[in-house]
Order: structure tokens, then sequence, then C-alpha cells
């Protein structure tokens, strides 16, 4: 049983490994790593190298392995079973447990995650472009549109069932990256424009650069939400730790980049656009300490992260972990308005609140974290029925309505791996406790 103060800080850790990981992010694509001499500051080069910052999330992915190795070497010197981080805390003799049907991946088996891993690749890599031309807060947000897609792909390739309030739902979540995107790309015009006043100018408006970067994000959605399907498909069949997961994938994805890396550093490809030239990149990551040191943060902070992302659902509930990203969205919004990176502009800002408030109302509703209007809502099928009908009506709720209606992941992160409480179990307006 955890102990009063081990929740709070599971939920700090996640808040605070979730917020700085797309800080340093932000914070490295800044740091001028050519011609930082020069005493124009159009002349001097940032480092804009999205395939090996992709690199670095999956070094951190690979972190994962970490607590799965130490578990089994003490497992080892007690001479006991091995359990995965995912079985710890588990009743080994509680009936009717899903993963016991399930084959355990192994063997050429775990080849499979290589799939949800090229996707992570590419919308990783997609998403890096994008924060190199919108605010982190923009990027943080624009990435909630994540809820959009993988319902839409749910519905087509695993034939769920997405109700009314959930269309509705996801509707809400796109009306409001447009409204966040909007004001974004306003914010920056406004800038530019002061800087323009000031003696600077730049040869690209600003709203252009914004609108660019928020289509690559939301464009990346497309592959994270394909992840999260190929994810749910292979977890249908097989049974893996979610951290194991999590280590194969950043296994596979950097054994990808590798493998890519004689293809990209070709002079022909190399010349073709800044953000492929590795080469380049890797004088660029070796020679100025202040982006390798800050590549090793993001990969400690992505691990972390996924550590306590998983943490937090099994120990509290997968509606505290939702709840905490969206306070992490808040606080990366809050420290980039801190640093100077971002400034307030009234009335401009207000449709930013008003984006990210209609964003955290559709995520919240599609998840049923909230109660859906009452002319949006389902029809109970279980108000019809009395005495053993009811029961009845019961059973076939719980195990054919529910398995129809699309279940997404709370956490708008890195990976789509996820986990449950043993003692709680899934209703149609939420999570509640097995004892309920």
């Amino acid at each position: 049983m955890p102990s009063s103060l081990y929740v709070p800080i599971l939920l700090a850790g996640m808040i605070i490994t979730g917020s700085s990981n797309s800080l340093w992010s932000k914070w490295q694509d800044m740091q001028c790593v050519e011609n930082c001499s020069d005493p124009n500051p159009a002349h001097h080069v940032l480092y804009e190298q999205p395939v090996w910052q992709t690199l670095q999330m999956f070094l951190g992915e690979m972190l994962c392995f970490l607590p799965v190795i130490y578990t089994w070497l003490q497992a080892r010197q007690r001479t006991a079973p091995v359990f995965l981080p995912s079985d710890l805390e588990e009743d080994v003799h509680e009936p009717g447990k899903i993963e016991d049907n399930c084959e355990e991946l192994r063997g050429w088996k775990i080849l499979l995650l290589w799939l949800p891993a090229a996707c992570d690749l590419t919308g990783t890599t997609l998403m890096n472009v994008g924060l190199l031309y919108t605010p982190v807060s923009i990027y943080q947000m624009t990435r909630g549109a994540l809820v959009l897609f993988v319902g839409t792909l749910s519905v087509i390739f695993l034939h769920r069932r997405l109700w009314l309030y959930q269309w509705v739902s996801l509707l809400t979540v796109m009306a409001g990256i447009s409204l966040v995107g909007y004001s974004g790309s306003l914010i920056k015009d406004v800038v530019r424009s002061t800087l323009h006043l000031s003696g600077t100018d730049q040869s690209e408006p600003e709203v252009t650069k914004v609108l660019v970067g928020v289509f690559f994000i939301l464009f990346a959605q497309v592959f994270t939400a394909t992840q999260f399907v190929v994810e749910e498909k292979i977890m249908a069949r097989y049974s893996v730790a979610p951290l194991v997961a999590v280590g194969y994938e950043g296994l596979f994805g950097a054994l990808s980049i590798i493998m890519c890396m004689p293809i990209l550093a070709m002079p022909s490809i190399a010349s073709s656009s800044p953000f492929f030239d590795l080469p380049r990149g890797w004088d660029q990551l070796v020679n100025t300490p202040s982006v390798y040191q800050s590549g090793i943060a993001i990969a400690i902070s992505i691990s972390l992260f996924n550590f306590f992302g998983l943490s937090v659902t099994r120990h509290v509930s997968a509606t505290a972990r939702s709840l905490t990203d969206t306070c992490r969205t808040l606080s990366i919004w809050i420290v980039s308005l801190g640093l100077g990176w971002e400034k307030l502009l009234f009335p401009i800002s207000l449709l930013q609140v008003l984006g990210f408030s209609f964003l955290v109302y559709g995520t919240f509703l599609f998840n049923g974290l909230v109660n859906p209007p009452s002319f949006l809502r389902r029809p109970l099928v279980l108000e019809e029925t009395v005495g053993g009908e009811a029961e009845e009506g019961e059973a076939l709720l719980a195990s054919q309505h529910l398995d129809d209606t699309a279940a997404l992941p709370v956490d708008l992160g890195q990976s789509g791996y996820d986990v449950l409480p043993k003692d709680v179990r899934v209703h149609a307006q939420g999570v509640s406790s097995a004892e309920d």
C-alpha cells in the first residue's frame, strides 16, 4: 500500500517531467550553434535537427528497460519468479484476467513492436519540425488533436462505436485547435510588427510560420493515432509489460534512425534541407555543450515521464492521469510566459484561453470524465429492466456496448501504452471502483 506522500510525489513527478520534456526541446531549438559571435542576430544559426531530437526521445524510452533489469536482477538474487513492473502488486489469484487469455509476446513476435515504433518515429520527427515554428504552448495544445484522429481511426479500423456526444466532443476539440492556432499566429504577428518597428526585419511573416508549424503538428497526430491503433491491435492479442513495450519501441526506433543515417548523410539529401543534414547536426550536437546537455535532460525526462505516468494510472486512476496531463499543458504555458518566450497580449490571448478550454472540455467529454449535456446522452437500457433482467442488461452493457465504444488513451504523451488499477472497472459514464 503506497504511503500518503507516494501519490502526490507521482503526480508532481508526472507534471514536472512532462513539462520539462517540451520546455527542454524548445530551449534546445533556441540554441545558437554557428556564427554565434556575429553581432547581427539574423546570421546566427540555431539548432534545427528534428531527427537527432527524435533519437533523443527513443534513447529516453530505452531507459525504461532499467527498472525491468533491476527487477530481474533482484529476482535472480532471491531465486524467485521474475515479475515485470506491470505485474507488481497484482493479485495472482484474481480470476477473469484478460491477460491470462493473451499469448506472451516473445521471440520474433517482439518485432511487431517495430510497426508502432516506425509510426512514433515519423510522428515525433514531424512534431519536432512543428516545434521549430510554433511557441511551446501552442505546440503542446495542438497535440490535443490526437483524440480526434484516434477516435476516427478507432471507428474505421477497430470497428468501435462513437456516440453522438463523442462526435460533438471531437468537433469541440477541432474548434479548440483552430482557436489556439489562430491566436498564436496573431500574437507572433504582433511581436513581429514590434521587431520591425525596432529595426529587426524578417523575410517570412510570423503568421505563415506558426500556421505551417501547426500543420506539421496536426499531420504528426495522424501517425501517432496510427501508433495507438496498432498498439491496441498488438496488445489485444499478446501480453507484454507496458515498460517493456516502451523500451522495445525505443530500441527499434533508435535502430531505424541509425539504419537511415547513411541515406540521410548523402550530399544530395543533406543539402536539400538542414533538418536532415545529420553530419552537420552531429557536429552541432557534440561541439555545443548546451545542446548535448539538454539532449541528456530530454532523454531522462521522457523515461521518467513514462514511469510516472504508468505509476499514476496504476496507483491512482486513469482519470487522475488525464487531469494531470491538463495541468502539464498549463504549466508549460505559465513557464514559457515567465521565461519571456511568449507574450500575453489582450484580447488576443483570450482566444488562446478559450481554445484551450474547448480542448480540455472536448477531451474530457470524449473520455467520459464529464457528463454530456442531457440532450446528447445516450439512452440507458438498464432503466427499462427489472429484477434479473436488470442484471442481465448490465452484463450485456459491460460486455457488448462498451466493447463497441472507442476507449482512447488519456495521456497525450509519447506512448500509447497504459494500465488500469486492478480495483477499477469501466462504466458507461466513466471510471469507478470495483467495490461500488
